[in-house]
């Protein structure tokens, strides 16, 4: 799963492309790695006591939140923040996904994954993925409230190309559409899970470090 994502965008331009309110963010683009702070979109609660009020719908807002949130007491590491959300039937995010308050979008520009090795030097090669038809695209993502809020990505099962560089997962990202992107931060459990897919190869492009973007 990957451990680095960019968002090659100021956020007066996330929040354009997501119709969210970006307040003063100053977010300006970069990388982001497990442990730093990065731009989330949500329509929940700043505080959350409890579920959305019946048919209260919340301004959609860009905020920070922290790559990662701690890890449950039966954790082997207790120092480790949990990244990835992969069994959506897991005690420990079942609550949290069934709220739609704690529901967010991850805008990103690429997500790099280590490649099969190199035939010639025999190096695992950096990949970093992007979409093909949507610059900026939203992971969908899950936060949980503690000391200091953090977010999860959620996960599922690799695409053609990304099995191909022998990857068994991938984040889960949202098509370009606006109707989706509300559905995950606002709608039910019951339809808004049906979003978690690979996302097309053939919307996909795969660069290398270095290289010109090409065709996943």
């Amino acid at each position: 799963m990957t451990m680095l994502y960019r968002l090659d965008a100021a956020a007066l331009a996330v929040g354009r492309t997501f119709g969210a309110r970006v307040g003063d963010d100053p977010w300006a683009g970069g990388h982001v790695a497990p442990g730093q702070f990065a731009p989330v979109v949500t329509a929940g609660r700043e505080f959350v006591a409890g579920p959305r009020p019946a048919g209260r719908r919340l301004e959609t807002r860009m905020i920070p939140r922290l790559w990662g949130v701690p890890p449950p007491p039966s954790a082997h590491d207790a120092g480790r923040s949990v990244l990835t959300v992969r069994n959506l039937e897991s005690p420990f995010w079942i609550g949290n996904l069934r709220n739609s308050e704690f529901r967010c979008l991850v805008p990103a520009t690429m997500f790099m994954e280590w490649g099969r090795p190199s035939p010639i030097d025999g190096k695992h090669r950096q990949l970093w993925f992007a979409c093909a038809d949507q610059e900026i695209f939203a992971m969908a993502a899950v936060w949980k409230d503690s000391e200091i809020p953090g977010f999860a990505l959620l996960a599922c099962k690799a695409n053609a190309a990304l099995r191909a560089e022998g990857r068994e997962t991938m984040p889960v990202i949202l098509p370009p559409d606006p109707a989706a992107w509300d559905l995950w931060l606002q709608g039910g459990w019951d339809r808004a899970q049906a979003l978690v897919l690979p996302y097309s190869s053939s919307l996909m492009e795969m660069r290398q470090a270095g290289a010109s973007p090409g065709p996943a």
